[in-house]
């Protein structure tokens, strides 16, 4: 998945959830923050971000904050896209290259099963199976994890993946990684520990756990390798 107009800029302050404040060129520019999560560890003052230019220019924010250079421990920086809205065109367009499921002959967004809308729908040959797709942007030494905030919904989607087994169907979660090079996938038990008994209690009742991190630039997001998962 490959953005267009991208430049880059300083973050300064994030006034609410949905806006931030970027020197763009010595010009400070009010941006949209495309990321609703709380993201501290990632927008700190001073940092390097990326934005995309908005097609529309009667828009009031003339930019998307796309991606983030965050510091490391060892000094270096670590390149991670915090787009949640791009994240599961970029899983569809992973999906629809074969590499999950080569043989699908069905591949559909949001599909809704009893009381839940899950995010794709697929069939390969007589199989039937939902998956649903979280965006990880949270990182910690080199080990990503989910959620960066307490998520009910995130807990009724686990429920209704269990329960849609006994239907018939497959049942898989995917964490698509928003960076690269990640020793492992975890739930963040320290944040939302609901999520994580949740996570163990699917897998621990067939639903097919999956983590990819992705091959990050300044203007692309692509699915690149799994991952392991410490549960």
């Amino acid at each position: 998945m490959r953005y267009q107009n991208v430049v880059s800029g300083t973050f300064v302050d994030r006034p609410n959830r949905f806006i931030a404040h970027v020197l763009v060129d010595g010009i400070l520019e009010t941006v949209h923050v495309k990321n609703t999560g709380r993201c501290r560890e990632l927008l700190v003052k001073g940092c390097k971000v990326y934005l995309e230019r908005a097609s529309n220019e009667a828009r009031k924010t003339p930019y998307d904050l796309i991606a983030v250079e965050k510091a490391l421990d060892d000094g270096g920086t670590l390149l991670v896209n915090m787009d949640s809205q791009i994240v599961n065109d970029v899983a569809e367009e992973w999906l629809r290259e074969g590499d999950l499921f080569p043989s699908a002959h069905l591949i559909k967004r949001e599909v809704t099963f009893q009381n839940s809308r899950f995010d794709f729908y697929i069939e390969v040959g007589e199989r039937k199976i939902f998956l649903e797709v979280k965006g990880v942007t949270l990182e910690d030494n080199g080990v990503a994890s989910f959620p960066d905030a307490p998520t009910l919904r995130g807990i009724k989607h686990l429920g209704e993946l269990v329960a849609c087994q006994g239907h018939g169907y497959e049942a898989y979660v995917l964490f698509v990684i928003q960076m690269e090079n990640m020793r492992y996938f975890t739930p963040n038990d320290e944040r939302h520990k609901a999520f994580g008994d949740a996570l163990r209690h699917a897998k621990d009742n067939g639903v097919t756990i999956l983590a990819y991190d992705c091959r990050v630039t300044p203007d692309s997001l692509v699915i690149h390798s799994p991952v392991s998962i410490l549960l």
